[in-house]
């Protein structure tokens, strides 16, 4: 193998259809649903609770739909497990879905009444005028794993099943169609032989299906190679990691900051920044988030989250604070923007929604209510396809149409700009925000994360002081990661790798699942710990494929 310094000259060992195919349980075996969502999170609990109160109103419909009209699967131990976002949300979704609800009915912890934008050095912070995209009069702040929950309590009121610990694995299409899904074994140890707890994945078949996993959602890929419907630029990824804090001071504001810890030059490619938001009185949600086409290999996002909170500007939010139990995560985050969504969002039986297909305004940092409102028109195109046979390619085009295609369209080249350097791209975007896109005219082209270019320059990073600052495995812990030791491991990757591209690996990792060891034969190889996975979903960006481990597995957050 010719060992280079670009993660994408080491695919992993993943073989072209390998999670496509066929019904092959036996009749009594299968679960037949009427419509599938395929993960639990905002997209697919928005949908599924639009097409009940859709179906509930046209029983003669429902009935046709069998003994589950509508059912969620849900890899995760509970619905809100695998869910984390910062979170700042526009209710425009849940005023859609709940008309009879207030505002303050809604699982919030309250509205956004201030807001700040700081420029940060390593001493010091500038504020600075909050950009128009990044403005939050009219939101509110929310943990999302507890939107979930809330959620999920309205959708089974509402008759919806939700099946949760259960990952769906393949994807089941005939005769280039989607017809369900299989779902993945349970009880097989870590050579793959059944234990005694063993029970065998089945398919689950239906009328519909929608692709609503989150980012880079397994079967999602999985649909996008098989039908071939890649948009013109391809997808990118930035990785966050955040913690929630108890502090005897109440945030009053929103804050988003830019600049220190992440190096500015175009040398260093490093896109992100941090956010500090309220949590009700007594808590505070923060994070930074670093784009995963950076190049320096010594990159690690939760360790530079862990110098950043040693700021001044941060040291006076968490002074005499504590990081809450179970309040730490890692996930990542679709940043290609309009030039990166699927070229088309609906396929024979199949549709995508929320961040699966790349529905999130960098920018503005949203993309709760548009998830949210994805899931709303499919639900509403498989209704008016089941009661009147319409194309469900109609999907596509209410979304582009809808205030999502619009915003994102607007916003299409401002990640993008940033491949020139922090200042440049800074330039670029005020000038497209002003124009409100129309400048340039043009698409910018941009590269997947695993073909950006690699070195190392050894950066270090304050040691963890269990305290104030964190290491990687007691924050595993901390976010409730379950997952058993006897199981197959789930992260395809090639370990026959580069220094510098393992160096890479092993630094972005926020959970430390990679290290190097030598094998029998003295050779240096990257070793993987599966059980600390997080599923982020920074490998399948950089290097890799994560699959779904066994349903349950991962984290279990509830502050998230």
């Amino acid at each position: 193998m010719i060992m280079t310094d670009i993660p994408a000259s080491s695919p992993p060992p993943v073989q072209p259809g390998e999670f496509i195919g066929t019904v092959t349980s036996p009749p009594e075996e299968r679960l037949p649903v009427g419509v599938l969502f395929v993960g639990a999170g905002p997209a697919s609990l928005a949908g599924a609770i639009r097409l009940a109160q859709l179906l509930n109103e046209a029983p003669e419909i429902k009935s046709k739909l069998g003994d589950f009209p509508v059912a969620i699967l849900e890899k995760g131990k509970f619905v809100g497990a695998h869910l984390l976002s910062g979170a700042i949300v526009n209710p425009i979704a849940f005023r859609k879905l709940f008309p009879n609800l207030k505002d303050n009915e809604f699982p919030f912890y309250g509205p956004v009444e201030k807001e700040s934008v700081y420029f940060l050095t390593e001493k010091n912070s500038l504020r600075i005028p909050t950009p128009p995209t990044m403005r939050n009069h009219g939101n509110f702040s929310a943990a999302l794993s507890k939107v979930g929950v809330w959620l999920a309590q309205k959708a089974e009121e509402l008759g919806v099943t939700i099946l949760p610990e259960t990952a769906a694995t393949k994807l089941l299409v005939d005769d280039g169609k989607v017809v369900g899904v299989r779902t993945g074994d349970k009880g097989r140890d870590q050579a793959g032989q059944p234990l005694q707890n063993f029970q065998s994945g089945n398919d689950i078949t239906a009328a519909i299906t929608v692709l609503g996993e989150g980012t880079q959602g397994h079967l999602t890929q999985a649909a996008i190679e098989h039908f071939k419907i890649a948009g013109a630029n391809p997808q990118i990824y930035a990785l966050g990691v955040k913690e929630v804090w108890d502090v005897p001071q109440p945030l009053d504001r929103v804050i988003h900051t830019m600049g220190w810890p992440l190096r500015l030059s175009k040398k260093y490619h490093e896109f992100g920044g941090s956010f500090a938001y309220p949590f009700g009185k007594n808590k505070v949600s923060l994070g930074l988030v670093v784009g995963l086409d950076a190049h320096d290999a010594s990159l690690s996002t939760h360790d530079l989250f862990q110098q950043m909170k040693l700021h001044p500007l941060f040291q006076k939010i968490l002074k005499g604070g504590k990081r809450v139990d179970q309040g730490w995560g890692a996930k990542t985050i679709p940043e290609g923007g309009s030039y990166a969504l699927p070229r088309k969002l609906a396929v024979p039986g199949a549709l995508l929604i929320g961040d699966a297909a790349g529905f999130v305004n960098v920018p503005a940092l949203k993309g709760i209510h548009y998830a949210m409102w994805s899931g709303i028109l499919a639900a509403e195109t498989i209704f008016e396809h089941l009661k009147t046979g319409s194309d469900l390619a109609h999907y596509d085009t209410a979304v582009r149409k809808s205030f999502i295609g619009k915003d994102l369209y607007q916003v299409r080249n401002m990640r993008q700009a940033f491949q020139y350097g922090f200042f440049t791209g800074g330039a670029l975007a005020g000038i497209m925000t002003a124009t409100r896109g129309m400048f340039p005219g043009w698409r910018f082209s941009s590269k997947k994360d695993n073909e950006q270019p690699l070195f190392n320059s050894k950066r270090s990073y304050p040691k963890a002081d269990g305290k104030m600052t964190f290491d990687k495995l007691s924050s595993v812990h901390a976010s409730g990661n379950r997952s058993p030791d006897k199981q197959p491991n789930h992260i395809r990757l090639e370990t026959n790798v580069s220094d510098v591209v393992g160096d890479a690996l092993i630094h972005m990792c926020p959970a430390e699942v990679y290290e190097w060891k030598t094998d029998s034969t003295g050779k240096k190889k990257l070793f993987i710990n599966p059980t600390n996975c997080v599923h982020c979903g920074a490998i399948t960006a950089k290097a890799g494929r994560l699959t779904p481990p066994e349903g349950g597995s991962g984290p279990e957050y509830s502050e998230m």
